[in-house]
């Protein structure tokens, strides 16, 4: 059942148009992401769907009862009630039957009740409707679900009779979420809902809405939670949506092979038109030749020319380069603890090492003290107990997630300029550029700038600094998705070493060699990046047992231990090789069932006679037997590549 259908919308701004012609349709339980970049229009976009905006142009239409749920970016639940109070308001029906059954239940008691009459009968009746409602309605286990829903926010029982109004912004932002997702819309909309959660609670929420009951609409820069939640993306690009099947990678995919696809048309629809105008300019004055001529020139005339394809403005270029080399040992922490009391730790026992030109990401829940502990290593918070130690020749750079180093009464330019006075003017300006702050951009005070901007500004900061480590608290946050690929693009290319904070699971299995889990009685170590830790934490949960068994037999879990450290390399490659060829497998199984159902179109009687209509699902025909095409070199070759490895190495 269709539940949304957007048709042909558009949003101006005086001259300006955001975005035009844009289409959208949402089935019934449909899994749907909305991507682009920072300013495309996605969350403008959100707010005429949700009915709080009206379109320019263009219609929104809801089926009929349909019920819409519309979280905004970072908006917090606005509430005098308690946390437990607020979650109840939710279920306003259900406490209304379970009052009414309080009531009857006394009526039935009533020991002057005369139990042979029609009026007991009939107050019987009453209590089986109402209790029949009542269980149909999960009364019996909607406190279940608010404990449930809460707790995988981490709001644990204590906080259930704090005022709403106590907690801070990111905390009221999760209360918000959690009663949407109690509420279950039929449409669930939701702008970012990722901020402020840590990695525990994205997996749980991702769990939460592939299995929700209703349609899911969200926009995110989050790439993990969109490949393992949404089925269709629309892609808000060149101030109009394209559409998409299947997840964030295979749109990747798709978008690739569209425009390489578009590319190829383009030029050889202008080999062509070169070729018939050049045949026009040498025959048009020819006696002999002019009629052909003429011919060519009405066939020029008359073709519909084809526009190269084009991509959204480009994106920021960001490049690290240290001045000088560290020694191997860069960072040493020993026997750690970190908080600001010492009486009440947020972690302790905190121990690892970093080395030259690794990068290590730390991972850990909300509030056990990730950022306190970056802080702590540069001594901008005492240690606890414990010792950090700096390597020698080590420079070190800090991207601080509050952007705390900037100062708002300047301008951007100035913010760059006051700390490299001996630059030349056009060079502060060129390097600005490199970061999208261009025109008048740079004469912007600081405190006017958006979340994202201040983002790029701290990276051009630290760009200009240098330093051959860098430590980054959340660097992902706020950039859209196109400058979070080229900060990892440059993290890989950097000559130095890294230590990162990070909930973004996408950006941890790009650029991490080790990760470290940061929890309140200590630290883990692990190598490789996030699914090489998942990966490691399935294998130790399901050998535990046997490997324990094992030892007390005969040994030979130390073995086991001691050969799977020997060959973790080999299995992390021989993992990313078959996450390759089955990621490709996926979408050429969905270009498969795309030309299955333009197939079916063609031969539907309807459109027999219809030219224009055939044509055109011919088309589309070609373009996914390009793509399939394409993709099936791929895979042939991903499967050699893997066989390949798998024989080198022994793997099955």
């Amino acid at each position: 059942m269709l539940v949304l259908q957007v048709q042909q919308v558009a949003r101006r701004f005086g001259a300006d148009t955001l975005f035009e012609h844009v289409s959208m349709t949402i089935e019934d339980h449909g899994r749907v992401g909305l991507v682009g970049r920072n300013g495309a229009g996605k969350s403008t976009l959100l707010k005429i769907i949700a009915g709080i905006n009206d379109p320019d142009e263009g219609t929104i239409s809801v089926a009929k009862g349909m019920t819409i749920g519309y979280l905004p970016q970072d908006a917090g639940l606005d509430s005098d009630n308690t946390v437990w109070d607020e979650m109840l308001t939710v279920f306003a029906t259900q406490q209304q039957q379970e009052r009414q059954l309080r009531e009857l239940e006394q009526q039935i008691a009533d020991p002057t009740a005369d139990h042979q009459s029609d009026a007991y009968k009939r107050l019987l009746n009453a209590y089986d409707q109402t209790q029949h409602d009542f269980e149909a309605n999960n009364g019996y286990g909607y406190q279940a679900s608010i404990r449930g829903v809460l707790h995988a926010f981490h709001f644990d029982e204590s906080t259930f009779q704090r005022n709403v109004m106590s907690f801070s912004g990111g905390q009221k932002t999760q209360l918000a979420l959690a009663k949407y997702l109690l509420q279950q819309p039929d449409l669930l909309i939701l702008d970012e809902p990722t901020n402020h959660l840590d990695i525990e609670t994205l997996s749980w929420l991702e769990d939460y809405l592939k299995g929700y009951p209703g349609a899911v609409l969200i926009v995110s820069h989050d790439r993990y939670f969109l490949d393992h939640v949404v089925q269709d993306v629309f892609d808000m690009n060149q101030h109009t949506l394209t559409h998409y099947h299947g997840n964030y990678s295979a749109y990747l995919t798709q978008k690739a092979e569209r425009i390489k696809t578009e590319q190829r048309a383009f030029e050889k629809q202008q080999t062509q038109i070169n070729a018939l105008e050049d045949f026009v300019n040498r025959n048009i004055v020819r006696a002999s030749t002019t009629k052909r001529a003429q011919s060519r020139r009405k066939q020029l005339e008359k073709m519909d020319r084809l526009e190269a394809p084009k991509d959204d403005d480009q994106s920021i270029r960001i490049r690290f380069t240290p001045d000088s080399e560290s020694g191997k040992e860069v960072l040493n922490v020993d026997n750690v603890s970190i908080g600001y009391e010492s009486d009440h730790p947020l972690a302790t026992n905190v121990n690892f090492h970093v080395v030259k030109q690794h990068v290590v990401g730390i991972i850990g829940p909300n509030g056990v003290g990730k950022s306190t502990l970056l802080k702590s290593i540069l001594h901008q918070l005492p240690l606890l107990a414990g010792t950090v130690k700096i390597g020698g020749s080590v420079t070190i750079g800090y991207y601080d997630q509050e952007q705390a180093v900037l100062h708002d009464e300047k301008t951007v330019l100035n913010e760059v300029w006051d700390e490299h006075p001996t630059m030349p003017e056009r060079d502060v300006r060129t390097l600005l550029g490199c970061f999208l702050f261009t025109g008048d951009d740079v004469a912007k005070p600081v405190h006017n700038l958006s979340g994202g901007e201040r983002a790029r500004l701290s990276l051009t900061k630290l760009s200009l600094d240098h330093d051959n480590f860098l430590i980054l608290d959340e660097p992902t946050n706020h950039l859209d998705i196109d400058s979070r690929e080229v900060l990892e693009e440059a993290l890989n290319n950097f000559m130095g070493t890294v230590l990162f904070v990070s909930h973004d699971r996408y950006f941890i299995n790009q650029v991490a060699t080790e990760i470290v889990e940061l929890s309140a009685s200590g630290t883990q170590w692990f190598e490789g990046d996030y699914d090489d830790y998942q990966a490691e934490l399935a294998k130790r949960s399901a050998s535990a047992d046997v490997e324990h068994h094992e030892t007390e037999s005969n040994g030979s879990a130390t073995a086991s231990v001691s050969n799977y450290a020997a060959n973790k390399a080999e299995q992390r490659e021989q993992r990313k090789l078959q996450r390759a060829v089955d990621e490709l497998e996926a979408q050429i199984d969905d270009l498969d069932q795309q030309s299955q159902t333009i197939t079916e179109a063609m031969q539907a009687p309807e459109n027999a006679s219809d030219i224009g209509k055939l044509t055109d699902l011919q088309h589309q025909l070609d373009n996914l037997d390009a793509q399939s095409d394409s993709l099936s070199e791929k895979w042939a070759a991903a499967g050699e590549a893997l066989e390949a490895y798998n024989n080198d190495h022994h793997l099955q």
